[in-house]
């Protein structure tokens, strides 16, 4: 059986995610903090999260980027599920390592949908296997690790998945909502441009940091593109 961890200081929203994520068969884990969310998926590894932003203690965000500094944890699919949904606050916690986020008050088909989605991308990625290269660019599907000139870099699992997409698709211009389908499997004309961008912009400052060039290069007013 499926597991799934949620974390949220709010008793009733656990209760309310429990009940979801068990009428969906999968079994659900509850934590009220980091901290506890913390023991909990280093007893066991979840196959994906649900995490909180507005947290007492470590917030989620804080919480998210400990994670990721953690190779264990690097590739776990995390949604964020927030009552702060301005732009500003969905990019901080897309720039911490969120895969992706739902809203507060959500609707429940939503977030079933998001789940499922999550769920099947990392399996796909798991499944995914071979080295792809461009250039002195070499993306590991196994290990989620980007190497450039000998140095490797750890991507999470939304970041692997959006540079492997770029880089099996050379010399093409994809926009945000071209990539919102391909990448994420979100239905046409639904899902946020920000989603995309940021994660763009998360993976510009982890390849390009140290580089003398550009990888991904965007083609203004149409969207992103690697070149051959």
């Amino acid at each position: 059986m499926t597991y799934i961890i949620a974390v949220d200081d709010d008793p009733e929203v656990l209760g309310t995610l429990e009940r979801v994520l068990a009428r969906e068969s999968f079994e659900v884990g509850l934590a009220r903090s980091a901290a506890e969310a913390l023991v909990k998926i280093e007893e066991r590894t979840p196959a994906a999260m649900i995490l909180d932003i507005m947290m007492p203690g470590m917030d989620g965000i804080t919480f998210c980027r400990q994670l990721r500094r953690d190779a264990r944890f690097a590739a776990l699919p995390i949604l964020f599920l927030t009552a702060k949904g301005t732009t500003e606050d969905v990019v901080d916690g897309l720039d911490a390592g969120g895969d992706d986020y739902v809203v507060k008050p959500f609707e429940f088909a939503e977030l079933r949908a998001r789940i499922h989605a999550l769920l099947r991308r990392s399996t796909r990625d798991a499944n995914g296997g071979a080295l792809l290269q461009i250039n002195d660019l070499q993306l590991d599907s196994d290990t989620y690790q980007v190497y450039i000139k000998g140095s490797s870099i750890q991507l999470t699992s939304t970041e692997h998945r959006l540079l492997r997409y770029l880089m099996e698709n050379p010399n093409r211009a994809l926009s945000p909502s071209h990539l919102l389908q391909a990448v994420w499997e979100y239905p046409p004309n639904t899902g946020d441009p920000d989603l995309v961008r940021a994660h763009v912009r998360n993976l510009r400052s982890k390849i390009e940091k140290n580089a003398d060039r550009r990888y991904i290069r965007t083609i203004h007013g149409v969207g992103y593109m690697i070149s051959l």
